[in-house]
């Protein structure tokens, strides 16, 4: 394959400062604020860490929200950056990262409901406390399922930026195997919690090939920041 014309510098910038800024606001709001407000289980221990760390919760709502925003930008920046290199898979890689915000952005909604429930006199004139902190915890563990939901696009979509990396001889070709073997992370850990969710042999599988995810995205974001789109050899 003969490509002739390098990625815009500045788009391969821009592209690495939005992958370091979605990984900072995400590890916030997909990785810090589950674990400080979710209690697995127990509803009313979830109610009052959502109540006692509202502040944090809400700042995790609106990072997620910026996460999404960022998400599209990314998208299309990426979508020039491979679109000569296959234009057919750059489109595929474009629609399912699409789709994947599409699908964040509807599970905002299991967010702002448990606020609302908690924090709305009128529903404690419809429901008993207990019945309004079950709710809530019903639509915070939702949230996490829908994760999975658009982990499975997620990964459709690394396996084939994997594939034009690779293919592009612009970056490392060893950049384009990490988010390949990455990919597999989101697709095992969200087939598996759904058909085998108490299978740890395959918890552990997907945690060590998304430990490849990690690294091939942020070695992305650092090369694209540093050395932009210049031909490899």
């Amino acid at each position: 394959m003969n490509i002739t014309s390098t990625p815009n510098l500045a788009d391969s910038r821009f592209a690495g400062i939005l992958y370091l800024l979605i990984a900072i606001f995400s590890g916030f709001s997909m990785g810090y604020l589950p674990n400080v407000i979710i209690a697995t289980g127990d509803a009313t221990t979830t109610a009052q860490n959502l109540t006692t760390h509202s502040g944090i919760f809400r700042i995790g709502f609106v990072a997620d929200m910026l996460v999404i925003l960022l998400e599209i930008i990314l998208t299309v920046i990426l979508y020039k950056m491979f679109k000569k290199v296959n234009p057919t898979l750059a489109l595929m890689a474009l629609l399912s990262r699409f789709s994947m915000a599409i699908i964040m952005g509807i599970n905002l909604l299991n967010y702002l409901i448990p606020m609302l429930l908690l924090n709305s006199p009128t529903y404690l004139e419809v429901f008993q406390p207990e019945q309004l902190q079950s709710l809530a915890l019903l639509f915070l563990e939702a949230h996490q399922f829908a994760v999975l939901i658009w982990g499975l696009f997620f990964g459709f979509h690394l396996a084939l930026l994997g594939y034009l990396v690779f293919k592009s001889g612009f970056y490392p070709k060893l950049l384009g195997i990490l988010l390949i073997i990455g990919s597999f992370g989101y697709t095992t850990e969200s087939m598996g919690k759904f058909t085998l969710p108490e299978n740890e042999i395959i918890s552990m599988i997907a945690m060590a090939l998304l430990g490849f995810a990690v690294i091939g995205e942020l070695s992305f974001a650092f090369w694209l920041l540093i050395k932009g789109g210049k031909r490899v050899g």
